[in-house]
């Protein structure tokens, strides 16, 4: 019996304690609910109004800025999205020209009727691939007898030519193109130099009448 009344009392104390925790747990949560209402109720209207504007405007920018991304996105692959084919295609034009050099240079040939009538039908299908450039807005670049412009030509040789002024372009090793504005591929070209003689002379010249 004495056993029995022991563990009732312990269980007593301990739905006691119990009890008193999850009244504790009850008040601290009804605490945080009244903090949490006057927080709500200090909050300004016209500032909750101003936060709210400000994402709204903020996202308003953000679709705007992606919308540009994809206008700008949109229109580069329609101008340009045939960038590779038309490189691609310009070795065409390189292995007409390849072949009536070929042909040229063939003493069999040289000198004949046949060689004459296969050089006019590549000349005529030249100047047809250059046509179809063309209307898709691919032009060659003009190189013979301008200056040398990086920004279309690529240097592969110096020439001596006392005549032209040094970086002008004598000799088109390889025509470039452009496609719209954009650079297709650079010319290789050429370039003019003075005669290592001729600068020898211009610089004793010089001496000389510095000397005087």
């Amino acid at each position: 019996m004495e056993k029995e009344q022991n563990n009732k009392s312990v269980n007593d104390e301990s739905n006691q304690k119990n009890n008193q925790e999850s009244k504790s747990n009850n008040n601290d949560h009804e605490a945080n609910k009244e903090a949490s209402k006057e927080e709500v109720i200090k909050e300004d209207p016209e500032e909750k109004i101003l936060k709210l504007e400000d994402k709204l405007t903020r996202t308003f920018a953000e679709m705007e800025n992606q919308r540009r991304r994809f206008e700008k996105e949109k229109g580069e692959a329609y101008e340009y999205g045939g960038f590779a084919l038309a490189k691609e295609c310009l070795n065409l034009i390189d292995n007409l020209e390849r072949s009536k050099q070929i042909l040229k240079n063939d003493e069999a040939l040289k000198d004949s009727e046949a060689l004459k009538k296969t050089l006019d039908h590549l000349d005529i299908i030249n100047k047809d691939l250059i046509s179809v450039f063309s209307k898709n807005k691919i032009k060659p670049i003009e190189s013979l007898n301008k200056k040398l412009d990086p920004n279309f030509h690529q240097a592969m040789m110096e020439i001596e030519d006392n005549q032209k002024e040094p970086g002008t372009i004598i000799q088109e090793i390889q025509k470039g193109f452009t496609i719209k504005d954009r650079l297709l591929r650079p010319s290789l070209v050429g370039v003019s130099k003075k005669s290592e003689n001729n600068s020898e002379k211009s610089e004793k010249n010089k001496e000389n009448l510095e000397n005087k």
